[in-house]
């Protein structure tokens, strides 16, 4: 049984008014490196996994940095796990976007799994990309006692989650995602198993200030 453990990254700081951030390099706060040690104790005291994998972007790899460490793990990025590329609308407020894209605005929350921002990807494309990292993964891992931590973004682990759990793209808004969850998927004899979705257990006592 191989079992793949997938977080989001850690708390960055907020951007007031909300953006679409999307690959805009943006470090961790103060909160999020909290967060990221805190999550590295859990994963250590859980787990004894074989490899790490990680984003391109700064945040994920800042996020794996106390895991490795932790672990002795080397933190390797996959690039199947980078985040949504917003096209156009990368950087810009939500009042931005639905004042001149108001049709594209509206079926991002009502139908994302029928647009695909100007520019940018679309969900299809984001889970063909996320499809094929997994394959990677369990490609360089097929011992069944595998444990393998994967740090990837929002979009990304609702991507490949739905994938995991045989559901379609119209869904996407039901799967949450919260700094630094946890997220327990085990694969035997290509049976999938969800054990656990968006744990934060671990984050309960953690100041937020």
């Amino acid at each position: 049984m191989t079992t793949l453990i997938l977080m989001r990254h850690g708390h960055v700081e907020g951007i007031n008014p909300e953006r679409f951030r999307g690959r805009a390099e943006l470090p961790l706060s103060p909160l999020g490196e909290r967060q990221a040690h805190v999550l590295a104790q859990r994963v250590a005291a859980r787990f004894s996994p074989v490899a790490l994998y990680t984003s391109p972007m700064g945040r994920s790899i800042a996020t794996g940095a106390p895991i490795a460490q932790a672990l002795n793990l080397s933190s390797k990025v996959l690039n199947g796990l980078h985040d949504l590329d917003y096209g156009q609308w990368q950087g810009l407020t939500h009042e931005a976007v639905s004042e001149r894209w108001p049709t594209l605005y509206q079926a991002w929350y009502n139908s994302p799994h029928l647009m695909r921002f100007p520019d940018g990807e679309s969900l299809q494309d984001l889970v063909a990309r996320t499809a094929d990292g997994l394959r990677t993964v369990l490609e360089r891992h097929p011992n069944k006692s595998d444990v393998v931590l994967l740090i990837g973004h929002d979009s990304v682990n609702r991507a490949l989650l739905l994938q995991l759990l045989d559901q379609p793209l119209s869904a996407y808004w039901r799967v949450a995602q919260s700094p630094c969850c946890i997220n327990h998927i085990d694969i035997h004899d290509g049976k999938i198993t969800i054990r656990c979705i968006n744990d934060t257990a671990h984050l309960e006592e953690l100041p937020t200030n």
